[in-house]
């Protein structure tokens, strides 16, 4: 099966919610439009990694919710269930891969466990992303990719760091 790349619409620069949904932009990249979204939201995630772990997850928790909204209308607009652009879902994905383990190198880890999982959709990241519709859809297995993430990083910082 070939796969067809969508090209960005124009509107992602014109509609503030195509915006936000393509990752202020990040998504219309040519390549890897998915880890250019994670890249993207590296900054935001430096400047809230002191927060307290309650404030970060509810957060994390608020921004998933606007992304629901946000990937939803944007999916819409477009007539694309699940537009290759729209990456709002890998940046909050990110942020909860990070919502046990903060600060240090984890960020690095994060994001090639957070990347893996989003990649590879082991079940039921997968079975979600092909059976869930509208901006739940779109966001949810970038939800679990980065749990996933997030338990693996929090395992590995308490049995392997010793932390």
């Amino acid at each position: 099966m070939r796969r067809v790349r969508l090209p960005g619409p124009a509107s992602v620069w014109r509609d503030p919610v195509h915006w936000l949904a393509f990752g202020l932009g990040a998504g219309t990249l040519p390549r890897a439009p998915g880890t250019w979204g994670t890249l993207a939201v590296l900054p935001f995630y430096f400047l809230v990694d002191d927060l307290p772990p309650w404030c970060y997850a509810a957060l994390t928790a608020g921004l998933f919710g606007l992304g629901v909204w946000l990937c939803g209308r944007t999916a819409r607009d477009l007539g694309v269930h699940d537009h290759p652009g729209i990456v709002w879902d890998e940046m909050v994905g990110f942020l909860a891969a990070m919502l046990l383990v903060r600060g240090g190198w984890w960020p690095l880890a994060g994001f090639l466990l957070f990347r893996f999982f989003d990649i590879v959709k082991p079940w039921p990241i997968r079975a979600v992303d092909r059976r869930l519709g509208g901006g739940w859809g779109i966001m949810l297995d970038d939800l679990l990719a980065g749990l996933y993430a997030a338990l693996l990083l929090w395992l590995g910082a308490r049995y392997l760091a010793g932390g």
